[in-house]
Order: C-alpha cells, then structure tokens, then sequence
C-alpha cells in the first residue's frame, strides 16, 4: 500500500469520515511488518482494535429487582391516596361554618357584639405593647454603650 494513501486514510480515520472497507486496509497495513517508522506509533492502536475483538464479558451483573417493585408499591399507595381525598371531597363537602355572618337587627345588639370584638382586641394589643417596652430599654441601653 502506498505511503501517501495510508496517511490519507489515517486522517480521514482520525475525522471520523473512513468507511469500514478503509478501516480494514488501515488495520491489515498496520498488522503487517512493512509500516513506515514514522507510523509506526499507530501500529499499536490498531493492534489492540484486532486483539480487543475476540474477547468477551464474562462477569455477572448483579439485577435489582427489588427497586421496581418499591417504586410500584409507592405509585400504588400514591394513587389511592388521591381516590381518598377525592371521595373524600366529594362526598362530604365542607358546610358552611358560621350560618350567623354578624348582622344584627337590632342597634343595641349590633353595639354589644361590635364592644365586646373590640375588647378583644384591645386586650391582644395591650399585651404586644407589653413586649414593646422591654425594646425600648433595650434600646436606651444599646445607645448607652454603643455611643
């Protein structure tokens, strides 16, 4: 085989672009004793393609089955959560919980009810104030030191 067609081939080879039939004349040129010394370095790749081919994967893989069937349960168990949830919603829907909406007929009642909310609050207020006091003599103290 001529010098000039191998290195063709083998830039073709290294481009990805090389059929298998010039596969084949790269790897008998490469096997045989007659390679150019400055191609030699690609003897050996080659011959590992050639010795690499008759050998086999004997080694076990070990299977996991037992992911499929935990990944099966979770689906099955998710499912009828949902169907739960959803005969659930539909079967018994939520009822109103307040049926008075706090309208009054009656001014006098309207105040009481309107008095005793605000008492509540009031009361609620009163305490936050509480907390606030405390972070005003934390303030006074931190201008003390921090001047």
């Amino acid at each position: 085989m001529e010098l000039k067609l191998v290195e063709q081939l083998l830039e073709k080879y290294f481009q990805g672009e090389t059929t298998i039939v010039e596969e084949k004349q790269l790897k008998a040129y490469f096997s045989s004793n007659d390679v150019a010394p400055h191609l030699a370095k690609y003897q050996t790749l080659f011959g590992y393609f050639e010795t690499q081919k008759g050998t086999q994967f004997e080694q076990k893989l070990p299977l996991q089955p037992r992911k499929q069937s935990t990944v099966k349960w979770i689906g099955i168990a998710a499912s009828f959560v949902v169907l739960f949830g959803l005969a659930t919603f539909y079967f018994y829907p939520s009822e109103p919980k307040y049926e008075d909406l706090g309208t009054y007929d009656n001014p006098e009642e309207a105040f009481a009810a309107t008095h005793k909310a605000l008492l509540m609050v009031s009361e609620q207020v009163n305490v936050g104030m509480e907390s606030v006091v405390y972070l005003e003599e934390y303030e006074k103290t931190k201008k003390t030191i921090f001047k």
